[in-house]
């Protein structure tokens, strides 16, 4: 393959790794399910001190709010908020947000990249976003196994610059309900699903490159 073709090659595998991760990440915000199994699981309605009813109610209110594209500021049903805490969810919303946009600006540009270059019947491009995809949940999962605490920390001295995500149970009750464990299992369905669309892509290419070299 010539050098030209390789970067376009290289480029749409990029974008298209950036909607596998994007698309992952709101799945799983989507995907309220996990935490209902969580509930009993980590035993969440016993450490928080409320009711699962409670529980799915605002849960399913902090889901909404961050959803919605609409702007403003989140709300619960049974629970109060400082305004540190507003500040942070809005913060969160603005990273989901961000993977929102991403997800569909990369899904349109690699949705035009596929046609082009299934036109031409070539796939490397397949090939590729295989291969970057599964290098990040590779690095990121060996951070997780190591230290989960530490990379839960590093992540939000990433994500924020202020310590509002430290949230006072006195004023931010919310916090009883989202043990990090939860994170965790969030984190590992992410990751799971990056995974998946590596080994999609994959196989995709084993078999388009076989019929192609097969003459078909």
């Amino acid at each position: 393959m010539k050098p030209q073709k390789t970067f376009f090659h290289i480029l749409l595998a990029l974008i298209l790794t950036f909607f596998i991760i994007s698309a992952s990440v709101i799945v799983t915000l989507a995907f309220r399910p996990l935490y209902y199994h969580d509930i009993k699981a980590l035993d969440i309605s016993e450490q928080s001190g409320m009711t699962e009813e409670e529980i799915r109610l605002n849960y399913d209110a902090l889901i909404d709010y961050n959803m919605q594209w609409e702007k403003g500021l989140l709300t619960f049903p049974t629970l109060p908020q400082s305004q540190e805490g507003q500040i942070h969810f809005q913060e969160v919303k603005d990273i989901f947000d961000l993977f929102k946009y991403l997800g569909i600006g990369s899904g349109l540009l690699g949705l035009c990249g596929i046609v082009w270059f299934f036109r031409r019947k070539e796939y490397g491009f397949l090939k590729y976003t295989a291969i970057l995809a599964v290098a990040l949940p590779v690095g990121v999962g060996a951070l997780v196994a190591i230290n989960w605490d530490k990379a839960f920390v590093m992540f939000h001295q990433l994500a924020f610059d202020n310590d509002y995500w430290l949230f006072d149970a006195a004023y931010d009750p919310v916090i009883r309900m989202l043990p990090d464990t939860f994170f965790l299992h969030c984190a590992c369905m992410i990751l799971g699903g990056i995974v998946l669309g590596s080994l999609v892509c994959g196989l995709v290419y084993g078999r388009l490159n076989f019929r192609k070299k097969a003459g078909r």
